[in-house]
């Protein structure tokens, strides 16, 4: 009984992280890695960004350290991301931590929920047994509420989703996944040849009418759910515009799949090269395209900010000192 409880718990957790909010602006980009905020909001730059992406997920605990502990850390971390030990970060040297932060964020992720759905550590955990573990209380559910649609999501619904899912991360189609294979099943943005269910996924969710499109207003009723006779935030006026010029490459007034694709999903960006080419021209005082310790340091609240860096989880972690 408390097993199948904490199950329910889990999907309904998950399933409240789905649902749309309406008092936020929801982003679509896949760089969660970096960071689950907006790098800028209402064309201002929001340095909360910075700190998650410098920060990762342990960035709400660093902000509960003291001050004058919290800079004695970010400067034994400067130390540790200046490889060649020349007293200075290059753009490269933080790019690497930047990649370092993601890849770990992603790492850990994957190493908790394998060990909660194969605490046995098989090799391969079975479509079965997820379903079972995940989706096992659907059987004692009225199957009315299994059904239910809320905002577009029903059990039944992530059910199937992560059924297909499941079978395009299956590489060699034993409906069982290695922990490779479960790693592109949690993560599937992360691997080539799962994108297209990244951006099947992303239609479903938004296509409203299900007519394989993306209309202008289905794209920013996915972000923005205001009252009738509430007076729309200036971002959404700024979406309109950014659906016209950069989203309908096409001018037909609709997003296909190719360009859902490359607004999700956009190609050749790289996210960690624009953050520390961000972070440097924000404290890189005199100019050298370098940084040194100090000039992090009198920049604290950038870096702790930046969710990129991830300074404030490794803040925060006894391992790293």
């Amino acid at each position: 009984m408390i097993i199948r409880e904490a199950v329910v718990l889990f999907v309904l957790a998950f399933a409240a992280f789905a649902l749309p909010q309406s008092e936020e602006k929801k982003d679509r980009v896949f760089d969660r890695e970096l960071s689950d905020k907006e790098h800028f909001e209402n064309e201002h730059h929001n340095p909360q960004y910075d700190h998650e992406a410098f920060l990762g997920e342990e960035a709400k605990t660093f902000d509960q350290l003291p001050p004058e502990e919290s800079k004695r850390r970010l400067g034994l971390i400067v130390d540790k991301i200046d490889n060649n030990n020349d007293g200075y970060v290059s753009r490269e040297e933080l790019k690497d931590w930047i990649r370092y932060t993601q890849k770990r964020y992603i790492n850990e992720d994957v190493e908790r929920q394998w060990k909660q759905h194969n605490p046995e550590n098989q090799e391969t955990i079975s479509w079965d047994r997820y379903q079972k573990l995940v989706y096992g209380f659907l059987d004692s559910m009225d199957p009315a509420e299994a059904e239910k649609d809320s905002e577009g999501f029903s059990y039944k619904q992530m059910l199937k989703r992560d059924r297909r899912r499941w079978s395009v991360a299956d590489s060699n189609g034993d409906d069982a996944l290695t922990k490779e294979e479960f790693t592109h099943f949690l993560h599937p943005e992360e691997s080539e040849h799962m994108k297209d269910i990244v951006v099947q996924e992303t239609m479903e969710d938004i296509d409203k009418d299900n007519d394989g499109r993306i209309s202008l207003k289905e794209y920013i009723g996915d972000m923005y759910k205001g009252e009738d006779d509430e007076e729309e935030p200036e971002w959404v006026n700024n979406e309109r515009e950014q659906f016209a010029t950069y989203r309908d490459r096409d001018g037909d007034g609709f997003m296909d799949n190719e360009e859902v694709k490359n607004w999700i999903l956009p190609p050749d960006f790289d996210h960690a090269e624009a953050e520390s080419r961000h972070l440097i021209y924000e404290a890189d005082s005199d100019a050298d395209e370098q940084l040194t310790k100090d000039e992090i340091l009198s920049k604290y609240d950038l870096f702790v900010g930046s969710q990129a860096t991830d300074f404030g989880e490794a803040l925060a972690r006894h391992d790293e000192f």
